[in-house]
């Protein structure tokens, strides 16, 4: 998959999510680089790997190019090695939007970044409406302390106690 890819973000109250998923992976990741918004970004969810490369954000966080290669799971851990220090650990459930045209990845994360709740929608368009789940709280698209890349460095666990809902 390569194109530009356009996802708003927000925040999770509750946990309902978990009842409304249908289909949930762990995902581990980490990124061989990183810097001056671009990623190089290998991620193993479930039992497949993927290479991703990412570029700066536009349209106020909303939209970025992203390329994705799926890879082997013995290449995917072996260019874990390369990894700068800091790896993502989430599961990512899967809900459709309450119309059923959309679904919302939301991200439960681990380790260092515990507590932390999103979720994220993709769009054709920035101006595309969708429908909410219940479950969907602040909405924190281009605030980059939210970027997977930033919590690596930055864990949730050192800042989120200074949000406020």
């Amino acid at each position: 998959m390569s194109g530009m890819e356009i996802e708003r973000k927000f925040l999770v109250r509750g946990n309902d999510y978990k009842q409304q998923a249908y289909a949930s992976d762990r995902i581990k990741q980490g990124y061989i680089l990183s810097g001056h918004g671009r990623t190089v970004r290998v991620r193993v969810r479930g039992d497949r790997g993927y290479l991703t490369i990412k570029g700066p954000s536009q349209d106020g966080g909303m939209s970025r190019y992203e390329f994705e290669k799926e890879i082997s799971l013995d290449e995917a851990r072996h260019l874990f090695e390369l990894c700068e220090p800091g790896v993502i650990d989430k599961t990512r459930f899967l809900v459709k939007s309450p119309d059923g045209q959309h679904v919302f990845e939301v991200d439960e994360f681990y380790g260092d970044n515990e507590g932390l709740v999103m979720a994220e929608v993709e769009l054709q368009s920035p101006d595309e409406p969708f429908e909410k789940p219940s479950f969907i709280g602040r909405e924190v698209t281009g605030d980059r302390r939210f970027y997977n890349g930033h919590l690596r460095k930055y864990p949730f666990s050192v800042w989120g106690s200074t949000l406020s809902e």
